[in-house]
């Protein structure tokens, strides 16, 4: 019998007719009830309406990745094709699909309620390349940051290339030096778009982080490149610092918790309005938790303290003579 190509109308109402906030918490996300929407608590920006749909304000401009369907949660946040989406949803309902598409291992999950407990998936790191190449392709050319900046965090063991596609994996260790999390990050981005996805089975109360001992401050960004573009900024080898990956704060909750030398945090988050908001909340929650706080955003009208980097290298590319550039 000839395979299927594409869903009956049937498999997809029953793909789209799952309930989100079950597939968010078999993924490893904490599902909170707010009035009539949910969120989560790693990424507050979500709303998840009537459990079927869900839109991120913190991208509200941004086409493809800001919401959507059940299909698209599992596109954007689990980094799978369509027509994988639409399988792992079927499985996930206890649909039973026909003979004459392509059987794959099904990850069945039967219980169609609002039950949000499934086996965790195991965490296991992605595969490293042979060489950094592109890692350091991507780093050095897209993102400006010189090549002894990468070379840190590359000996530190933090960043590395991952075998399959050539993503950049980062990783969140805990204070015995164990990796908890790890995020990727794709070099070859298409038409702007970049790919981002979480490894399957991380706990997302750990985030990128590099910590010295001898510190009592950490500095916090939302993003592992802008943690590593200041410092190069600022070269800042004495302060601990952390990414969140989100707007949460649940993975400075456990630095803090694992680090009770720290007194003082600092807040790198971005200069959109999201950042700004999430900087006046997180300092003010942690103003009341007796930690002495600063906004540290980069200075306007950068994004970020990447693109405040990569303007800065070109205003110094563009003020150098030709011939000290020639040599």
């Amino acid at each position: 019998m000839e395979e299927r190509r594409s869903f009956t109308a049937e498999e997809l109402a029953i793909a789209k007719s799952v309930d989100l906030t079950a597939v968010a918490a078999s993924l490893g996300y904490t599902v909170k009830k707010i009035g009539r929407y949910h969120t989560l608590k790693e990424m507050d920006s979500i709303r998840i309406y009537n459990r079927t749909n869900w839109f991120r304000w913190s991208r509200e401009h941004e086409r493809g990745n800001n919401g959507g369907s059940q299909i698209d949660f599992l596109r954007v946040f689990a980094g799978m094709e369509v027509k994988d989406a639409v399988f792992w949803l079927l499985d996930f309902s206890g649909y039973r699909r026909d003979g004459d598409w392509d059987k794959k291992s099904a990850n069945v999950y039967v219980e169609k309620k609002h039950s949000t407990e499934e086996k965790k998936k195991p965490f296991v790191l992605p595969a490293r390349s042979k060489n950094n190449d592109c890692l350091y392709s991507y780093l050095t050319g897209d993102r400006a940051l010189d090549r002894h900046t990468v070379d840190y965090f590359v000996s530190c063991g933090l960043i590395y290339e991952e075998k399959s596609h050539h993503n950049i994996v980062f990783k969140g260790n805990d204070v015995q030096g164990k990796t908890r999390f790890a995020s990727m990050r794709g070099v070859f981005d298409r038409d702007g778009k970049a790919f981002k996805c979480d490894v399957a089975g991380n706990d997302k109360n750990y985030g990128f982080n590099i910590w010295y001992g001898n510190s009592d401050e950490v500095m916090v960004f939302e993003a592992a490149i802008d943690l590593m573009s200041y410092v190069e900024i600022r070269g800042d080898y004495e302060t601990n610092k952390l990414a969140l990956g989100m707007l949460s704060d649940a993975p400075l909750a456990t630095f803090l918790e694992e680090h009770p030398k720290v007194r003082k945090i600092s807040f790198c988050l971005d200069n959109d309005e999201p950042g700004r908001k999430a900087a006046d909340a997180l300092m003010e929650k942690y103003y009341g938790l007796d930690y002495e706080v600063e906004n540290c955003p980069p200075p306007k009208p950068f994004k970020d303290y990447n693109q405040w980097l990569q303007e800065a290298k070109k205003c110094l590319i563009a003020a150098t003579p030709k011939r000290e550039m020639a040599r």
